[in-house]
């Protein structure tokens, strides 16, 4: 729904895709000297959970004696936002070489668990090792360092023209046309463009086009290319006029440093502006003496637009802010009958709680302080017992944050015998005041905070128009709205909120900048599991995220890996 801007923008204005792959990068120190004659030759194993079952991944090689290792062997994961993906890292000291991930015969340095997304953000994590039950394995402590290699990082704007082509045509000139191939591993010829015919042109000038990074050279800008020229036979028969290899790099590097003559003797400067190739037919140059070129292809243009990605953000320095906004409207029902929707059963969750953990769990890890505002609405609240609707569920109007989801779900716990049932359901003060926040961070022009805005409701919004109104000013802020809907009410008419089906329109007729709304019904997901529901719920913010930064030509704050270190020991 947005219009990218020219470094952020993928061609069409589609944002960057949000699946990545990310690598882990690892390193030891002050680790347990488990030899008698020499030290330790540690390994880590990596574990992740699926389906609550620790499963071996990949194993380091070993680092012989040493203490401090630092790991060649890099770990590489798929990454997804949605998702709380569960890692696990443990270290041994290795005996006997073997190189498989079995560890029976290893002595365990220690262990440590955490989120692939809490590394992600973090981009460098520190951890203490541990033993069982906690105990700390002396002073060991690992290190991981992510970077994100999705490779999906740009594309690229070309033009082409040559200049003094053989003329192939009898009775007229030639009708030249250029293919553009990336030579694949297996030194096969991949097309990645085939330019337009310009007839009866020795000089063509060719139309501008944009390909991926990804196709033109498959994100390495050293691998080869190969361009062909033709000239144009409608029968299918065209005549090959000549060609060239050159690389993205070279490319670059040419249309930098002013105009460059690239031929079989290597590249030489010369006056201008744009680089140049001598267009080569090699049965020519191997059968005539004299023989220079073809014609001369001529780079008119570069422009290299980058794309970022969601994870690139995050790994900036982007955090994401969790507010949760709860329904108190009377008619979930009196909190003390079983039936009721905020009815607290001991022994299991209400379908509030049970949205607030699957959302909150994977969003905590991309807040630094892990601090969350929860609010509610559609309560008369002590002391008057007026009526509000963006009110602190904790009661302290200066300060609305709870620490941690489970400092929410206490102050939800606490909030429900205080208030009165009431209503009607007005959301639009909830998401105008999030969006407050927003506002203010906009103008900061940093890709630094991004805001979710979690409302759950037992029914229809009751201030629809309000709520249109307050979700299209929204869309220009750096925040998303997810609402889940519990219980068993009609919520057809939420849908027109999710921009899924069209571009949603303020009463005024005012469009939606981006689609920042996405609406569940809770009961769709009541029988899956706790990582479905997150997964369907959360599955659109990196997109929206990507968008807002796109939109505003806002770049990642810091796109640096942290360097990592010297190694002191030889590997296996």
């Amino acid at each position: 729904m947005s219009s990218g801007s020219e470094r952020a923008a993928a061609p069409g204005g589609l944002p960057a895709p949000c699946a990545s792959k990310v690598e882990l990068r690892l390193s030891c120190r002050h680790l347990l000297d488990r030899d008698p004659l020499t030290k330790s030759d540690p390994s880590v194993v990596l574990l992740q959970q699926a389906q609550g079952q620790w499963v071996q991944v990949d194993r380091t090689e070993v680092v012989r004696s040493s203490l401090h290792p630092v790991f060649s062997k890099v770990f590489t994961v798929d990454y997804y936002f949605e998702e709380v993906q569960k890692l696990r890292f443990e270290v041994y000291d290795t005996h006997g070489g073997s190189s498989g991930l079995s560890c029976q015969e290893d002595d365990f340095l220690g262990g440590v668990e955490c989120t692939l997304g809490q590394i992600v953000a973090q981009k460098k994590v520190t951890r203490p090792l541990l033993f069982k039950f906690g105990r700390n394995a002396g002073k060991s402590t690992i290190t991981v360092i992510a970077e994100d290699i999705s490779g999906n990082n740009g594309y690229v704007e070309l033009s082409f023209r040559a200049r003094k082509l053989d003329d192939k045509d009898l009775f007229s000139k030639s009708d030249p046309f250029l293919e553009l191939y990336r030579v694949n591993d297996d030194h096969g010829l991949q097309l990645v463009h085939r330019t337009e015919v310009v007839k009866n042109n020795l000089s063509p000038v060719w139309e501008p086009f944009k390909v991926s990074l990804s196709s033109l050279c498959s994100c390495e800008e050293t691998r080869p290319l190969k361009c062909l020229v033709w000239d144009y036979d409608s029968r299918g028969k065209h005549d090959f006029i000549g060609e060239f290899s050159t690389t993205f790099e070279e490319m670059q590097k040419a249309s930098g440093e002013g105009q460059m003559s690239i031929g079989a003797g290597g590249a030489s400067g010369e006056a201008g502006g744009q680089a140049q190739w001598d267009c080569v037919n090699p049965k020519y140059k191997q059968r005539r003496r004299n023989y220079k070129n073809s014609g001369v292809v001529v780079l008119a243009d570069l422009k290299f637009h980058r794309v970022y990605s969601f994870l690139d953000y995050i790994m900036g320095g982007c955090q994401i802010h969790f507010t949760v906004a709860i329904d108190f409207t009377a008619s979930n029902g009196d909190p003390r009958n079983s039936c009721s929707l905020h009815y607290i059963n001991p022994y299991q969750p209400n379908e509030y709680l049970k949205a607030l953990a699957c959302v909150g769990e994977v969003c905590q890890d991309y807040d630094s302080d892990k601090r969350f505002s929860a609010l509610g609405f559609g309560a008369r609240i002590p002391p008057k017992y007026e009526v509000s609707h963006d009110f602190a569920i904790n009661f302290n109007p200066e300060d609305d944050e709870c620490e941690g989801i489970q400092g929410v779900v206490e102050a939800y716990q606490n909030c429900l015998p205080r208030v009165q049932l009431y209503g009607p359901t007005n959301v639009a003060p909830i998401i105008s005041k999030v969006a407050r926040v927003a506002a203010a961070e906009e103008r900061t022009a940093e890709a630094s905070q991004y805001y979710i805005l979690l409302i759950l409701t037992d029914g229809v919004v009751t201030d629809m128009a309000d709520t249109r109104e307050a979700i299209v000013r929204a869309s220009r802020l750096p925040m998303s709205i997810i609402i889940v809907g519990v219980g068993n009410a009609d919520f057809t008419d939420m849908q027109v909120l999710d921009g899924d089906d069209g571009v949603l329109r303020s009463p005024r007729g005012e469009p939606a900048l981006r689609d920042i709304v996405q609406f569940v019904p809770f009961r769709e997901l009541k029988n899956a599991s706790p990582a479905a529901l997150a997964k369907c719920v959360l599955a659109e913010v990196p997109k929206q995220v990507v968008e807002y930064y796109s939109h505003r030509g806002l770049p990642p704050r810091g796109l640096g890996t942290p360097a990592p270190e010297a190694s002191p020991g030889c590997t296996l």
